[in-house]
């Protein structure tokens, strides 16, 4: 039986609603969200930097320079290489992501993951994946790292190996987007190790993450990564939050 029949079953049993518009389901291929409603998850049009991902205001930002970077990244140069994230982080996208983070709808991750897939092309030169760590208190309480599930199935569909265990988060930190710049940094600051260095030394390493949200966080990652021998440090996350700086 495949799953979409059986999730239709499932809602002849237990009738549920689209978790956007609360429309009834019947045999939608996405769980807990209609077809509709899917659909308006569109990528990011406009240019955006070739660095960071951010998207320009204007359509022709790039048209005459191809390679101008935005201006945090000529001010504050990441530690990784380029970035890639392809959605704005609104709805559906934005319940999505919630429902897999803080209800542990873990089913919708290889939806998330080929949203990436329909966009953005396998890299041919990277040789590993690796997701962005949660602390361990922050592990045993969900259960689950998104991002690692997220790297998983990504992985699966680009035949690229995703290795764990490698970096490491070391302490806590609270949510990043309502603290200045200063403050992410230090509240970031040797916050990833990694544990295995031969794993990644030479190594063109993709970093991934759900949400792109300061990026303070991936380039901290990158950082540790680049500290430990990496060759490079890509950054793949699914959405990102266009009304924050990074």
């Amino acid at each position: 039986m495949t799953a979409r029949l059986l999730r239709r079953l499932l809602h002849t049993v237990f009738p549920m609603n689209c978790r956007t518009c609360d429309n009834s389901l019947d045999d939608d291929p996405i769980p807990f969200f209609c077809q509709r409603c899917w659909n308006h998850i569109t990528p990011i049009l406009s240019p955006s930097c070739p660095r960071c991902a951010h998207p320009f205001p204007s359509p022709h930002a790039l048209s005459h320079s191809p390679e101008h970077v935005c201006g945090s990244c000529r001010k504050h140069p990441p530690a990784y290489n380029r970035a890639w994230t392809p959605y704005a982080y609104q709805s559906p996208l934005k319940e999505a992501i919630g429902l897999v983070k803080y209800r542990g709808k873990t089913q919708l991750a290889p939806a998330l993951a080929r949203l990436i897939a329909q966009t953005t092309p396998a890299p041919t030169n990277v040789d590993v994946m690796i997701a962005v760590p949660l602390h361990p208190d922050r592990l045993r309480e969900r259960e689950f790292n998104q991002a690692l599930l997220l790297a998983y199935h990504l992985g699966k569909q680009w035949n690229l190996p995703v290795l764990t265990d490698v970096l490491r988060r070391t302490k806590p930190t609270p949510p990043q987007t309502s603290l200045t710049r200063r403050e992410r940094l230090k509240n970031l600051r040797k916050c990833f190790v990694v544990e295995t260095s031969p794993a990644i030394e030479g190594k063109n390493t993709l970093l991934v993450d759900d949400v792109f949200t300061t990026g303070t966080t991936v380039n901290e990652c990158a950082k540790a990564l680049r500290k430990a021998g990496a060759q490079a440090v890509y950054v793949q996350t699914l959405a990102r939050m266009i009304a924050h700086e990074h």
